[in-house]
């Protein structure tokens, strides 16, 4: 069985989408093709077979593959909360909270349950993609490392270096690379990809050559930026500071991006309406007026965030947009911040207590319990629909008379009495293009029909295409091969 690691120069350099084209170039070639990240750190994630939780780039990763989500695809999963701790997810459930303070011994003492993960992934497939974490160069992270070499030397997988060529240096940050990290380690890599370039590539042949030059290590290819990668979901809200998604139509629709921001990609499915104009609101920005829907996404740490919306004004916004007539919905942690209070008796988000919800339900929230990790389906406003929970305790309240779905014989969520405020734990809902064009015709307007699923798989088709035309996948799979 084989194995290969891409790794990157940095955070945000394209490695989930080159691993998710990378697996997808490899199912065609028919290979059977497993995804794997050993540790993980985002606040977006999906609801696997197997009942756990794993990071949305590994899940995508699996779409990729044609083959179900499963845990072992990211055994380690830690998700940021407040105060400087994260949640720590460990074969899909949760183990605990790690703070700073700990965070670099307990990870240490987490290899073991990533090489099982690993070992029963290579057992049912031909080549597992691994995706590194950040950089090896963050050498100052390396002691108890199982998210870049630390991994590859204790699995003996080969690894392929990304640079990210858009945003400058990345001669420097290959060849530094190699400067910087232990001699052992830099063995492991066996080739190097640059990644996001714009232009005539013929522009960079003498810089390709100097990095090959300078490192001693092999060039993979010059992949161009992708402009498919604007359909895929991404796992990392750092994108939300770069990516503009507004458009000029006549429908807005406003998204606030909260601190623990979670799930964000659940609006992804409104960029496929020429009718919609989705804007991201970020921090020091105001809810505009002019929209006629805002949407709270979910939330890792909803009291917080609640906390955040109120510095951030936004509060005062979104009351103003629903006294104009204008529509709320929220979603998870959005739900939990449109009622009248969040209760977290038990400290699960910090110090214990409670604040102030925008008082739009008439419902209120307390944290606490088992975490809800489940696929669902249902109906909505006479609408049928998929989707998935993913979150810790109980919303409840006379609003809850009147459910946004019903998830078999199950009510999810609650609509307000005047019908404009509506919010549902269920992710993924506006996926289903069904009760999108249900959404949208409640605002005055309607879906152009669109399948989000089968954009998704597209754009997957577009990655892998570009893979095999500007990079050396017959090397990479020889590399793979051993």
């Amino acid at each position: 069985m084989g194995a290969i690691m891409l790794q990157g120069t940095g955070s945000d350099v394209g490695k989930s989408v080159l691993v998710a084209g990378l697996c997808r170039a490899l199912v065609r070639r028919g290979y059977r093709v497993r995804p794997f990240k050993p540790q993980n750190m985002s606040n977006n994630a999906a609801v696997t077979t197997d009942g756990g939780e794993i990071g949305r780039a590994q899940a995508l990763q699996a779409v990729a593959c044609g083959v179900p989500l499963h845990t072992d695809m990211n055994p380690v999963l830690l998700k940021p909360q407040a105060d400087r701790t994260s949640q720590l997810i460990v074969h899909g459930q949760v183990r605990g909270t790690l703070g700073s303070g700990n965070f670099r011994a307990a990870r240490g003492e987490l290899l073991g349950a990533v090489l099982e993960s690993y070992a029963r992934l290579q057992a049912q497939c031909d080549i597992v993609v691994v995706e590194g974490a950040g950089s090896p160069a963050e050498i100052n992270l390396r002691a108890g490392d199982i998210a870049n070499m630390g991994f590859a030397r204790a699995a003996n997988v080969p690894v392929v270096l990304v640079g990210d060529i858009d945003r400058g240096g990345v001669i420097a940050a290959v060849v530094g690379t190699r400067s910087v990290i232990d001699p052992e380690d830099a063995a492991m890599i066996r080739g190097f990809l640059i990644n996001k370039f714009r232009g005539d590539p013929a522009l960079f042949i003498d810089g390709y050559a100097q990095i090959e030059a300078l490192s001693g290590w092999r060039g993979l290819g010059v992949v161009p930026w992708l402009d498919a990668v604007a359909r895929l979901p991404s796992e990392d809200a750092v994108v939300l500071e770069r990516r503009q998604f507004s458009v000029e139509a006549p429908l807005v629709v406003a998204c606030p991006v909260l601190p623990r921001i979670s799930n964000f990609d659940d609006v992804d499915p409104l960029k496929l309406e020429p009718g919609v104009d989705l804007r991201m609101v970020g921090p020091g920005q105001v809810i505009p007026a002019e929209a006629a829907l805002v949407i709270l996404p979910g939330s890792k740490a909803s009291v917080a965030d609640m906390r955040a919306m109120v510095a951030q004004g936004w509060d005062i916004d979104i009351r103003a947009h629903h006294r104009r007539g204008g529509a709320v919905l929220g979603i998870c942690g959005g739900y939990q911040m449109l009622g009248r209070t969040i209760a977290d008796p038990d400290g699960l988000e910090g110090p214990p207590g409670s604040v102030a919800g925008l008082g739009l339900l008439n419902v209120e929230t307390v944290l606490g319990g088992t975490k809800t990790l489940e696929a669902v389906r249902g109906h909505a406003l006479g609408a049928e629909f998929g989707g998935y929970e993913m979150h810790m305790g109980q919303t409840d309240g006379p609003d809850r008379a009147r459910p946004f779905a019903m998830l078999g014989d199950r009510a999810d969520g609650a609509i307000s009495r005047d019908g404009r405020v509506m919010g549902s734990y269920v992710h993924g809902l506006l996926a289903s293009t069904e009760l999108r064009d249900a959404v949208l015709r409640r605002l005055g307007s309607a879906s152009a029909g669109q399948d989000y699923d089968q954009s998704v798989e597209d754009a997957l088709d577009e990655v892998a295409d570009l893979l095999e035309t500007h990079a050396d996948v017959d090397a990479m799979i020889a590399l793979a091969m051993g």
